[in-house]
This record gives C-alpha cells, structure tokens and sequence, in this order.
C-alpha cells in the first residue's frame, strides 16, 4: 500500500509540474495575443450573414438585434435560416423586419435535412441566397457588440500570396474572384450564465480554461487551424475550394472542421480580437453532464494528440491528488500553493485581460470544483463515442454522426 501511495504521489507531483508549465506558456500565449491587438483596416466588403435559428430562448431577441446596430461602412444582409415556418423564431424575424427596416433581412425555409448536422444543413440551403462574397456564420444566441462587423472584417486583405498558398487559392477561384490571403476569420467568446451551479461552471470553463487552451495553441503552433462557432467569416470561394457547406453535414465539431479543413488548404485562419457572447442555459445535472461530454468526444475526435495531452492541464486536481497521496507533506501543499496560483493567474489573464468576462471574478472560487469536473469528462470521454445531441443519440467516428 506504501509503495502504491508513493507511486500515485510522484506520479501526481510530476502531472502537476507539467500543469504549472502548461500554466506559465498560457500566460505567455494571451499576453502575446493582447500585445497584437491592432486597429481595425479600413476594409469593408458587402457580408451576408448567415443565420440558421430553431426555436426561442430568453436572449435570442438580444443576440438578433445586437446584429442589426452596426457601425459599419459596406453594405450588409441578414439571412436567416429555418427548418420548418412553424418555427417560433419566424415571429422573432418579422420582429426584426418592423424595427430595421433599413437592414436587408430575409427568411429562407430549409425542408431538406441533409445529414445529421442540422444546422450545417440548413446553411447548405442558405447559401444560395446570400448576394455576396464574403459570407458570414454565428450561432443563433451570439450577441455582438456595435464593431464587430468591422473589426472581423477588417481582418480579410486584398492582394497577392506567394507559394503554394497562391497557387491553392487560384486553382479554386472563378475568373471574378479576387484572391484572398485571409480564408476564415474567427472570435474568441465568453458564456453568459442564466443561472445555477451548472451554468456557471460552464461559463467559468469557457472563459478561463477552453479559451486558454485556444490562445496555447495558437502559440504553440504558430497561428490558429480551425474556427469557432462564435464567428465563422469565410468567402464563397474559399468555402467552395473546400466542398462548401455540403462536406461538413455529418460533422458534429463543423465549426472546427471548417477552419481545419481551410488551413489544410494553404488558407489563413485569423482569430480576431473582437469578444462575442454565447448564452449558457440554465442546466440540470443531466442536461450539463450531456453537453460537456459531448464537448469533449467532439474536441478528443478532432484533435486525437493534444486532446490527451490535456490532461496534463488539470493542475488543481492533481496538486490536490499530490497533498492526499502524501499525507499532506509540507512540499505538496507548497506544491497545491503554486499551481493555485498559476491557475488564478492564467484565469485572470485570459478570463478578465483577454476576454473581459466580469463573471470570472465572481466565480473565481469556483475553480477547484470546476477543474476536477473537467478531468472527470476528460477521463468519462475515453468510455464510448457516443454523444447526445438535442434529445439524439449519435456515435462519432472521425469527425462524423451516425444516428444510434
């Protein structure tokens, strides 16, 4: 038993050592990323936005109309996505149309359901209807400030590549096409938490470890290779040379997918500067447990290697694995101290400097019960491929849905 404790101690010790590195380059990664903020260039091409929506919820009335008030100089449209016309969120759409009657707003019905991807489906059947080039996707319930379009926007430049990205972005224009160097901008976001337990930890997690864990990758390996649901700004060419909306139906991460599948094809990806706000729903225990399982088979689909690696992230639980297995030896809880530390920084740093998330300061205290959840799905995620998706039960395999 002495020697099982001591193995469970040193091994625990060295997992929490590498959670304080993984801390520190986190540190580094959003420090990096503020240090380059820029204004936004004067550049703003004619966008139509994309939106698939499916039923009402409490913010997304907010989340529409924060779309409508843009400070922005070029020409914009709002398309908007339904299933069926029975849809609640029709009545909010003609709502819309009364009070912007300057924005081009227009309602498009998508019968058909092309894969297990609802709303990439409902995109496929959009498309078509959008007038301009430069394209742009969010979820339903993102809320936007006045700047967004033109701080996102601003990100894509005119001109010429060089190399091989040249030449992937000319064999997939049209003789019209000018070829652009940036292929998908996206945002970084914070969860707005309607109440309870579950919802704040989630809205903590998104805030000070997910985002985090965006900002580290970014560093690590150079720049950022795939999207977010947040803000998926794109052109029609670039989407096309990548099989356009169509080849990602059964993707349950599409949004991850998409930016992966433009960075494979010699595009830039960008992660903008410009904050979004995503609303997180009042869970039951049930209903929080589904969806961060799902989160984590999806994120352990689509990047394999470092999804393993993050559980060496979780330091908080593994200090305070360290100070139990040890018998709560002076070093371990010297040990707990460090990585505490570390870890309200980094949530500090990328919750309230990067995201300005007001919330995390509230909930700070709820970071050591937020992380050991974290490890618990972390772990949970390895037992099957199956995941739940609006009362749906799908096994993942490769990026892909199959209806169980």
């Amino acid at each position: 038993m002495d020697t099982f404790a001591l193995a469970v101690e040193i091994i625990a010790a060295l997992l929490t050592l590498c959670g304080v590195v993984y801390g520190v380059i986190a540190l580094v990664a959003a420090r990096g990323f503020e240090r380059q903020k820029k204004e936004a260039i004067n550049f703003a091409p004619a966008v139509s936005i994309l939106k698939p929506v499916k039923g009402v919820d409490a913010r997304l009335y907010t989340g529409l109309e924060s779309h409508c008030r843009q400070e922005y100089a070029g020409e914009m449209e709002i398309v908007f996505g339904v299933s069926s016309l029975e849809d609640e969120a029709v009545a909010q759409v003609a709502r819309l149309k009364v009070e912007f009657p300057q924005i081009n707003i227009r309602l498009v019905e998508c019968p058909l359901r092309l894969g297990a991807n609802g709303k990439v489906s409902n995109l496929a059947q959009m498309l078509p209807y959008a007038r301009f080039e430069h394209v742009l996707v969010n979820d339903a319930d993102i809320a936007v400030s006045p700047k967004y379009l033109e701080r996102v926007m601003g990100c894509f430049t005119t001109g010429d590549l060089a190399g091989p990205e040249k030449q992937v972005l000319r064999s997939a224009q049209d003789d019209n096409s000018k070829i652009f160097p940036v292929g998908l901008v996206t945002a970084p976001y914070v969860g707005v938490a309607q109440g309870g337990l579950w919802s704040r930890l989630e809205a903590l997690g998104i805030s000070t470890d997910f985002m985090a864990g965006v900002l580290t990758a970014r560093k690590l390996e150079g720049g950022i290779r795939f999207g977010l649901g947040s803000t998926l700004a794109t052109t029609k060419t670039a989407l096309a040379s990548i099989g356009g909306f169509e080849s990602l139906v059964d993707q349950l991460a599409d949004d991850y997918e998409m930016g992966a599948r433009m960075a494979r094809a010699g595009f830039r990806v960008e992660l903008t500067h410009e904050v979004v706000a995503t609303t997180v729903p009042k869970y039951s225990l049930r209903g929080f447990c589904e969806h961060q399982l799902r989160w984590s088979r999806s994120t352990r689909d689509s990047r394999r290697a470092g999804y393993a690696g993050l559980g060496v992230t979780y330091m908080l639980p593994w200090a305070m694995l360290t100070v139990l297995a040890s018998g709560s030896a002076l070093w371990s809880i010297s040990l707990l101290s460090l990585a505490l530390l570390v870890r309200v920084a980094v949530a500090l740093e990328v919750g309230v400097g990067v995201l300005r998330d007001g919330q995390v300061l509230r909930d700070l205290w709820l970071l050591p019960l937020r992380d050991c959840f974290a490890m618990f799905f972390w772990a949970w995620s390895y037992a099957s491929d199956v995941v739940v998706w609006r009362g749906e039960k799908f096994k993942l395999k490769r990026g892909s849905l199959t209806r169980v």
